[in-house]
């Protein structure tokens, strides 16, 4: 039988009345407290962004293929999209590139959709306001099930063999312009220098929470646009292209402008589009790591702390084990062992706390977000099971190593003078 073990479960949670008892207890809650934090910190933090990100890429699908001579987001440069060329992007699935080291990479999966459509500025008129607008076009192919679950009233833009009226507008822009489901409206252009506008019928009221994005952008038939440009049916300004895992994105993006587009034509991944957004996002990592850090060292500290004072406290035990041969090792490894008791304990409270915590944010939404800043309205969560084991683990290895050095306590203490003042 391990002595050191035996020992460290009888005195572990002794119900003796001592100081003692009520340092454990401050050290498991100082543990669980810290656990219930990192679990609910990596899940909101880890959940914003897949929720931000999830919007984003519906929004504007993962790529855009556009004229290399577009300089500018809202650049009227046509380029011509053939069937051919959309079905070979179709068929980009196990894609293997090599990088610069010669280590070959390959994809999970393939392209999920790709869509041509054009974007035009132009500006909304009616009795009461005026604002501008950008029209986003798309045909009959386009997948509605990305926007579909954004849709807050009325219909989506109805699509089909006549060009159609339809607008899909923001709720943001149905205030501001005081427009509601049914409402006719004029869209002013310029082309060329001279003014054109087009009669428009507001078909239904979107919503992604992405305000900058929302009080601007208006969805329409790509076929209007078209018209309005006087463009050819398979000229578009830009190609959006879906994939169907987000890690095969850099590698798709490489391999589709290298390999498959022709040399007038650019690929670009969103991430790159609009990377204020994305930066923004990869810094609620920094958030994340500096909580997790602050955590971990009250932790540490508070159970180096709760260390030295049991060991304080059981001198007289130590001074008997040692008269009667136990080894300083021996006598080290019982208080070490008497603190990994209250590590579980505190980390088994703690990711109790934790998921419950999450999951009731999960299914309740209590905690609340201003939309405008956020440009979510609660807290999102997204529990990272394996991320959340590791974490256990790191915990518990970094404050057992940590409490190596002050167990070292132990080998002070004189088993003589322990005994004499007992």
């Amino acid at each position: 039988m391990n002595l050191s073990h035996f020992i460290a479960q009888r005195i572990a949670f002794s119900e003796k009345s001592s100081f003692s008892r009520i340092i454990v207890r401050i050290a498991i809650f100082t543990v669980a407290l810290s656990m219930t934090v990192m679990i609910l910190a990596s899940a909101m933090i880890g959940g914003f962004k897949r929720e931000i990100s999830f919007r984003m890429f519906n929004f504007w699908g993962h790529m855009h293929v556009t004229d290399i001579g577009a300089q500018r987001f809202l650049d009227e440069v046509p380029m011509k999209v053939t069937d051919s060329l959309k079905q070979v992007i179709l068929g980009m699935r196990d894609i293997v590139v090599e990088d610069v080291e010669g280590v070959e990479h390959q994809t999970k999966g393939g392209v999920a959709g790709v869509f041509g459509t054009i974007y035009k500025p132009g500006i909304i008129r009616t009795k009461k306001a005026i604002e501008g607008i950008v029209l986003k076009g798309v045909g009959a192919d386009y997948d509605w099930e990305y926007m579909a679950p954004y849709l807050k009233a009325g219909r989506l833009p109805a699509i089909q063999d006549s060009v159609s009226e339809d607008i899909l507008i923001s709720v943001q822009t149905s205030n501001r312009m005081q427009l509601k489901v049914g409402d006719k409206m004029i869209i002013y252009f310029v082309k060329a220098g001279k003014q054109m506008r087009k009669r428009f019928q507001v078909c239904g009221l979107y919503k992604t929470g992405l305000e900058e994005f929302d009080k601007k952008v208006a969805i329409v038939d790509l076929r209007r646009l078209q018209q309005l440009l006087h463009w050819q049916s398979n000229e578009v300004s830009t190609l959006e292209i879906y994939v169907d895992d987000l890690d095969d994105l850099d590698l798709m993006q490489e391999f589709l402008y290298y390999e498959v587009l022709p040399n007038n034509l650019y690929a670009q991944t969103i991430e790159h589009k609009f990377s204020a957004i994305f930066e923004w996002l990869k810094l609620q990592n920094v958030n994340e790591r500096v909580i997790m850090l602050l955590m971990l060292v009250v932790s540490i500290v508070n159970m180096i702390t709760s260390l030295l004072i049991l060991i304080l406290e059981r001198t007289n035990m130590i001074g008997v084990l040692s008269a009667l041969g136990g080894s300083r090792w021996t006598l080290r490894k019982i208080f070490i062992y008497q603190a990994a008791y209250i590590i579980g304990y505190g980390l088994l409270i703690g990711n109790t706390l934790g998921f419950g915590l999450a999951y009731l944010q999960k299914y309740s939404h209590l905690v609340k977000l201003d939309e405008e800043h956020y440009y979510l309205s609660y807290a999102p969560i997204d529990l990272n099971y394996p991320y959340i084991l590791m974490l256990n683990l790191i915990v518990v290895a970094v404050i057992l190593i940590s409490l190596v050095l002050p167990s070292y306590l132990v080998n002070k203490i004189s088993p003589i003078k322990a005994i004499r003042f007992r």
